[in-house]
């Protein structure tokens, strides 16, 4: 008997995987904070002796080697990706046992990347299920823009010639257990449902039910913002990442905190946007630690400046400091916890700005107001408030003398983008309403939104 365990990074909108049998397992695609992975090890009673990568991540820092090191595991890793460390070179066809008649084997799937490769579970030589990391998705692949734009066309057309070559030497029952599609940015599309296979894929996959130029020409078309971090994830893993450090950091007081935010650093709220809206520090910026705070705050965030982190607890700190060295956001500058009258200096006060919905915005006009919207261009093609202005939240912060002047009431889909752009409005000093509402609610409040 084999088990597969799912291992959810429901931030990053990724899955790893740890499979094995009774004493041993592999692990695929392993998150940075490996002791998930050792957790879920332990559960089982079984030891990693394999640790295998399907290539090299752009979307965030691979625990792989960190992994492999503290387990003593083969670390497998495509032979044609170029990197700085001691691995298994893994080639097409290569196989390797787990345990007893418990096998996995390689097959090269290019189209992510260059070097991708997806691995199936064999057991007594029967496929039970295909590890495909970016290649297959649940009813998509994985995006090819992500290593060179003069290699996107080529790596569309290889992830529809590895789409097929899975469905053509895979039975229907196969389970197709992908790490991206989630609600990463690294798939061209989300994934519609919560498990697949390859014959449900035969049927649903574009990949799969189109011919190829048509497959590459709608792919590329519907490619969306990469995000801007994703330019250090590749290099750092090549490189081999460094072993996280999930201490506590520092603790700011008032004191340093109003110093950090005069440095020009990031102060950043992690309470949810209701609370934050109703009293903050001045200059402070919220991203909220339910929402997707590693993507969104990696993607804004100057690479290398100094974050201190703001928590209403510190187990909240702890869950956010997990996320951010996720993708390589290593160490907080300084934090504090508690309410957020402690973070600010006697005699100073927390300030504040209204929220709203599309009702309010309706009953209030949209003449003499900025209304901006920062969702992406392609939400932005499916409708969009008519007069309003358009600047996507991750370039908002670099974007600011576009906003007109007037108060500017934001939105984005369903509040959370529009939470962390009006904190980013507001620190800048502008009069600010953040619009908390799905965006269906406009049409349905009377606003005039355009489509087409």
């Amino acid at each position: 008997m084999f088990f597969i365990d799912t291992i959810e990074l429901e931030g990053l909108g990724n899955r790893s995987y740890l499979a094995g049998g009774r004493e041993a397992a592999v692990a695929v695609d392993p998150p940075r904070d490996v002791d998930q992975v050792l957790a879920a090890a332990a559960r089982r009673g079984v030891r990693v002796t394999h640790v295998v990568e399907t290539h090299v991540h752009n979307d965030y820092v691979s625990g792989g080697l960190e992994l492999a090191r503290l387990t003593g595991a083969a670390y497998l890793v495509p032979a044609g990706a170029r990197v700085l460390f001691a691995r298994v070179p893994v080639s097409d066809g290569d196989t390797v046992t787990v345990e007893g008649d418990l096998e996995l084997s390689a097959v090269a799937t290019p189209g992510h990347t260059p070097h991708h490769t997806s691995y199936v579970l064999r057991e007594q030589g029967r496929p039970v299920a295909a590890f495909t990391g970016g290649s297959l998705l649940i009813g998509t692949v994985g995006r090819p823009d992500l290593v060179e734009p003069r290699l996107t066309e080529r790596l569309a057309r290889a992830q529809h010639a590895s789409a097929h070559r899975l469905a053509a030497e895979l039975p229907d029952k196969t389970s197709v257990l992908p790490t991206h599609g989630f609600g990463s940015f690294c798939s061209s599309a989300q994934a519609e449902g919560d498990a697949t296979t390859i014959g449900k894929e035969k049927s649903v996959n574009a990949a799969l039910t189109t011919d190829v130029d048509s497959f590459v020409a709608r792919l590329l078309a519907e490619l969306d913002d990469i995000p801007a971090y994703y330019t250090h994830m590749g290099p750092a893993n090549a490189a081999g990442p460094a072993p996280v450090d999930l201490t506590p950091p520092a603790v700011a007081d008032a004191r340093e905190i109003a110093a950090r935010l005069a440095a020009g650093e990031w102060v950043v709220d992690l309470r949810n946007r209701v609370a934050f809206a109703e009293g903050h520090v001045a200059g402070s910026l919220n991203f909220e630690a339910d929402g997707k705070i590693a993507t969104y705050l990696a993607w804004m965030v100057p690479w290398g400046k100094p974050v201190t982190l703001l928590a209403e607890s510190p187990a909240q700190l702890a869950v956010v400091q997990r996320e951010l060295v996720r993708v390589g956001i290593d160490r907080p500058a300084a934090a504090a916890t508690g309410a957020p009258q402690e973070w600010v200096a006697e005699g100073e006060a927390l300030v504040s700005f209204p929220r709203s919905t599309f009702a309010g915005l309706a009953e209030r006009g949209t003449d003499g107001v900025v209304v901006l919207d920062v969702r992406r261009d392609s939400e932005r093609t499916t409708g969009y408030i008519a007069g309003s202005v358009h600047i996507p939240i991750h370039q908002l912060h670099q974007r600011l003398d576009e906003v007109p002047a007037g108060t500017v009431w934001v939105h984005c889909a369903g509040g959370m983008r529009a939470a962390i752009a009006a904190s980013v409005l507001h620190a800048a000093g502008r009069d600010v309403v953040a619009v908390d509402d799905g965006f269906g609610s406009a049409t349905e409040a009377g606003l005039t939104v355009v489509t087409g």
